[in-house]
């Protein structure tokens, strides 16, 4: 009897035979791709056994060219040489830091930034689609055959739009994306299971555009993020334009055309490299209109000038480590991840934050790759020995607007996903057939301190009294930290969704600044939810008695309406103001002055639905 082979779609039917998937870290200013071979990572080299791609594009007349080669032309072609792209992910124009200063001729198209090129006008998920095909291709040489699938790594602060360009350019280059992955978690991965490590642990991740935090504890196969901070516009190209600057300010420098730009970055680049290793640099460049550049700059002054930079990543860190409710004592060890953690001056300010040495074993430019590798591994169906749970978490708070402009948040910053919450909302007027559903990404209080992320509409709802439909709306983050929002009336089981897919991302600094706004401003914001609050209530407590005026006023004896009145004018005379305390004084006086008005109107309701019905009638329903 001839015996079945039963496999999953897309899976091998052969149950011994090794799936081929890899990780991938897509970086700002380097892009690498690993693999498990035999049980263990390793980072696969292309044919001259670099492991590094540079992550550089150069579009020509026919043709593109990736790496090493695209890097080699930048000075001399800087408008059709793109590089770091990675900072232009689901942003617009004028959401890039130093826009002014970079030799792109930038198209603000709506949503995402584009990029007018030789080949025509580019966009930044087209480029980094560029970057996935050497890499895949790369794999697939070094592997012997077809992917499937891959593990994409992201900054951990890198918001929805992000991400979404992020796997849409993957899809572009032919992936399949298992996973997508925070870059710091990747990091944790690879240190865990390589080191056999368990307590909680730091990962300080300095790439070449975006900063991230993320602190981890590591106990019997679970990787679980108690706290993540960071800032996805600050990495080590902020340390070379910083130098860059002093270069212009030292040579003095200005209106230099788009090659001279580039050349000198590319000298500011490479003595900031050179500055990790050596107590001096010098810079020289000779430029297009013939002037020379002769400079030195000692690694104590390049420490001084990005001082400040420095500073900003440890804020962040000490941050992480009070959401975490941890002290940078009871952090048993930690990792740095990113190219831009070679400098000197960086690995001392982390050591004397922490108090001890942070480790640095694992090459921190492949520590990312290597992980995402391992994650890839487990995805695709190859079981090893070991088995993990990773639980990452969602930056920053989701929400939705309620009356009165207020942020009523679903899903808090720093839980764990996957992760499904829901929550019930009723309509605010009688007969009320719809509801607008406003999506909401921020700490603060107000919805105008908040980042609006989708709007959709939940229509059908049967008419009812004010407060008695039922709204369920449901909030789910996948593993890939992508959101859908799910509204449904329970009565009617009427819904509306959507994936939010917002057209662009966070500003350079949006996301630093909103959870520094909502701890400065905590108070404020307070207070100002407090008024909004007791004006929500005027407003319900006005419309609800004008309407009882309107159908019962009879049951009033001329005192008692004038008295109704009186309380009604004065709380409308006082629901816009802003205080607080006023509105609802006002507002208690009103329900008082109408506690009696209400009572009648029930009893003539109750008289009205037993008029010319039998006692026996009553009883049985």
């Amino acid at each position: 009897m001839a015996l079945l082979q039963i496999a999953e779609p897309g899976m091998s039917t052969a149950p011994h035979q090794h799936r081929l998937a890899v990780g991938i870290d897509l970086g700002t200013t380097n892009s690498l791709v690993a693999t498990v071979r035999h049980g263990l990572p390793e980072v696969l080299a292309d044919a001259q056994g670099r492991a590094l791609l540079p992550s550089v594009v150069r579009y020509r007349g026919a043709g593109v060219e990736v790496g090493h080669g695209a890097q080699a032309q930048q000075a001399g072609d800087p408008r059709n040489t793109i590089s770091s792209v990675k900072r232009f992910m689901g942003r617009g124009v004028k959401d890039v830091a130093h826009a002014e200063n970079l030799p792109y001729d930038f198209v603000d198209a709506p949503g995402m930034l584009q990029l007018r090129t030789v080949a025509g006008v580019k966009s930044p998920v087209e480029v980094s689609a560029e970057i996935l095909k050497v890499l895949r291709e790369r794999a697939e040489a070094s592997l012997g055959g077809p992917l499937v699938g891959a593990v994409i790594t992201v900054p951990a602060y890198f918001d929805d739009a992000q991400r979404q360009a992020t796997r849409d350019a993957a899809r572009l280059a032919g992936l399949n994306v298992l996973r997508l992955l925070n870059e710091p978690t990747a990091a944790a991965l690879a240190y865990g299971l390589d080191n056999e490590a368990e307590g909680v642990f730091a990962v300080y991740d300095l790439g070449g555009g975006t900063f991230d935090v993320s602190v981890l504890r590591l106990r019997k196969g679970v990787f679980e993020v108690l706290a993540t901070g960071g800032d996805s516009a600050l990495g080590g190209d902020d340390f070379d334009h910083r130098l860059y600057c002093w270069i212009l300010e030292q040579a003095n420098l200005s209106l230099l055309a788009p090659e001279d730009q580039s050349l000198l970055t590319a000298r500011a680049r490479a003595a900031k490299e050179r500055l990790s290793s050596k107590g001096k640099a010098t810079i020289q460049a000779r430029l297009s209109d013939g002037r020379w550049v002769n400079l030195s700059i000692s690694a104590e002054g390049f420490a001084s000038m990005t001082q400040h930079l420095v500073a900003k990543t440890l804020e962040a860190t000490r941050q992480a480590l009070r959401d975490a409710q941890l002290k940078p004592a009871d952090v048993k060890g930690v990792v740095l991840v990113g190219g831009a953690t070679r400098m000197p001056h960086v690995r001392k300010a982390v050591a004397d934050l922490f108090g001890q040495a942070p480790l640095t074993n694992i090459d921190p430019d492949q520590v990312v790759a290597l992980g995402a590798a391992m994650q890839a591994n487990l995805l695709a169906g190859n079981r090893g020995g070991d088995d993990w749970l990773l639980l990452d978490v969602i930056p920053l708070s989701l929400g939705l607007e309620t009356m009165g402009g207020l942020v009523e948040k679903v899903i808090p910053r720093n839980s764990t996903i996957p992760v499904a919450r829901a929550q019930e909302f009723t309509t605010f007027k009688d007969g009320q057939t719809a509801m607008a559903i406003h999506v909401l990404q921020g700490e603060r209080e107000l919805v105008d301190h908040c980042r609006s992320l989708a709007r959709f509409e939940l229509r059908g709802i049967p008419p009812m009294v004010a407060g008695a439909a039922r709204i369920r709306v449901t909030f789910q983050v996948d593993a890939d930290g992508l959101l859908e929002v799910t509204a449904m009336e329970t009565a009617s089981a009427v819904q509306a969704r959507v994936e939010v897919k917002p057209s662009y991302g966070l500003g350079d600094e949006d996301i630093a600044r909103m959870l520094q706004d909502s701890m400065g401003t905590a108070e404020a914001d307070l207070q100002a939810r407090a008024l909004r609050e007791q004006q929500v209530d005027a407003q319900r407590l006005i419309e609800a008695t004008a309407a009882a005026l309107a159908a019962d006023a009879d049951l009033l004896g001329a005192a008692e309406f004038a008295e109704v009145e009186a309380r009604l004018a004065a709380l409308r005379a006082v629901a816009a103001g802003d205080d607080a305390e006023a509105i609802k004084a006002a507002v208690d006086a009103l329900a008082h002055a109408t506690e009696e008005f209400a009572a009648r109107r029930m009893d003539r309701s109750i008289r009205a639905a037993l008029a010319g019905r039998r006692v026996d009638e009553v009883m049985a329903r």
